[in-house]
């Protein structure tokens, strides 16, 4: 179950080359991962068929978490046999939740066997199904992944390399993707890199390295991997034999001109786990900063010269909290950072509430006051983000009960206006709360709390790093798209 105030998240993709136990070390990393898709997983390995004398490939995929999808061991040690793997957490942004979007997917086509695993959302969709249907194409699948597919399987380049590089610039939009084929694990990011993607290595007991790719470093550090480096915005990497043994990955670029780089901001906001490293930066050290700049921006005074506290909505608020607890004491305004609320993480996505769907039963279920940190203070809640409201509004009734002197609240972005095209399940703008009020107070009084500040635009620009060729995507902050966006699609948004 997750919270209706947040954005879904998108998901995980993981790939792996040149390890004993590639599947298992796949699935290790998709369960560093868990946060980033939690419907269904799967994972693909290639082998070599000794009786048949050619490559063929194995999969395991289902409905669920993936400690439920594999909890046989005997998937491991008979079916997902083989040196190279990829894997795939899924949150469904594009296509319903079935069993057929479930990836990686696979396919035999005229130069072999193929299997790939997508996070992110194309932008050209629509033009590029009713193109291929057209050319006589059918579908297995609803999600949009599935074009990469037929767009390799139709490209009549001679070489993986050149037909992945081909379809990549005829499909717009935000996807990071591993691909593996007989011969090579590949790993790309789009032009604009709105998605992390990462490479890391694995030294083995022959002194020799495995490779890894993945969404999120934490995957890397439940393996053992050392990190390398992120994949670039308009990059593809080529990890096969010759890597294995030189070291050398090789690089190749999606089109000859790379733009400026537009990451996701909001992967350091909420999606991405602290203790990662994304588009080559800590997301611990950022959430820090947004909840320093926060606090200087949008301080919390004190009453009656008590300690205001200062608590996060856990989990993705509490380092934030840190920061802004921090700052606010250095600015005069003595405060304590205190775990105000628990949180379960034992519920599950299919929780049945008595009676009725009751949004405030949910809340129940997910958090609990601490009564004795909150009766007759001053608190402070520091969350992530707004995005509908509904939700906040039964965690602030939840803290009330509690008997608080004061609620204060402070958000770490700024508000949503826009939905998100790029990977990211924000409703339409008719369904933000940002947009059925006017100021900070309404949303304030709206959802309960005494006073409400968010981040600015501005303010949470100065926070997040800038290297060369770098800036970010802010349009469900600013209605600002960088990738062009399919008019039907964008009005079938602003219609749901």
């Amino acid at each position: 179950m997750f919270l209706e105030d947040k954005a879904r998240p998108n998901c995980a993709v993981v790939g792996v080359y040149g390890h004993p136990q590639a599947a298992l070390t796949t699935y290790y990393a998709l369960h560093a991962q868990q946060h980033r898709g939690q419907e269904a997983a799967g994972i693909s390995t290639f082998y070599y068929d000794k009786v048949k004398k050619k490559m063929r490939y194995a999969y395991t995929r289902g409905e669920g978490l993936v400690l439920d999808v594999f909890s046989d061991s005997k998937i491991f040690s008979d079916i997902l046999i083989g040196s190279s793997a990829v894997g795939h957490n899924r949150y469904s942004t594009t296509g319903s939740s079935t069993r057929a979007n479930i990836q990686p997917f696979n396919m035999t086509y005229h130069s072999g066997i193929l299997s790939l695993a997508h996070n992110g959302n194309l932008t050209n969709t629509k033009s590029l199904r009713k193109k291929l249907i057209d050319e006589g194409t059918i579908f297995q699948t609803t999600t949009d992944s599935e074009l990469f597919m037929h767009l390799i399987a139709h490209s009549r380049k001679k070489t993986h390399l050149e037909q992945i590089r081909e379809a990549l610039q005829i499909a717009h939009g935000a996807y990071s993707l591993v691909i593996l084929t007989e011969t090579s694990l590949f790993a790309a990011r789009d032009p604009h890199g709105v998605r992390p993607l990462s490479i890391g290595r694995i030294k083995l007991e022959s002194n020799r390295y495995a490779y890894i790719v993945a969404s999120e470093t934490c995957a890397f550090d439940i393996v053992n991997a050392e990190y390398i480096r992120s994949v670039e915005h308009n990059e593809i990497i080529e990890v096969d034999n010759e890597t294995l043994e030189t070291g050398k990955i090789k690089s190749y670029k999606i089109t000859d001109e790379t733009p400026i780089a537009k990451h996701c901001i909001f992967e350091y906001i909420y999606f991405s786990r602290p203790d990662s490293k994304i588009f080559g930066h800590s997301v611990d050290k950022i959430r820090r900063k947004l909840g320093k700049y926060l606090a200087l921006e949008s301080p919390v005074p004190n009453d009656d010269d008590e300690k205001v506290f200062v608590i996060p909505v856990p989990d993705s608020a509490n380092t934030a909290a840190l920061g802004f607890a921090k700052k606010n004491t250095e600015q005069g305004y003595p405060s304590a950072f205190e775990i105000g609320l628990i949180r379960s993480h034992y519920v599950g996505r299919t929780f049945i509430s008595p009676g009725q769907d009751n949004r405030e039963f949910k809340v129940k279920t997910k958090f609990n006051t601490v009564r004795g940190l909150i009766e007759g203070r001053h608190v402070v809640i520091v969350d992530d983000s707004i995005v509908r409201g509904t939700t906040s509004k039964a965690l602030i009734k939840l803290i009330r009960d509690a008997n608080p002197k004061k609620i204060s609240m402070r958000i770490i972005s700024p508000p949503i206006i826009s939905p998100c095209f790029y990977g990211m399940d924000f409703p339409s703008k008719e369904e933000l709360i940002a947009n059925h009020y006017s100021s900070e107070q309404e949303i304030a009084k709206a959802i309960g709390v005494d006073d409400l500040k968010y981040l600015s635009v501005s303010k949470l620009m100065q926070t997040v790093p800038y290297d060369e060729g770098i800036d970010y995507c802010t349009a469900c902050f600013t209605c600002k798209y960088p990738i062009p966006i399919e008019e039907e699609i964008s009005k079938e948004s602003n219609e749901n």
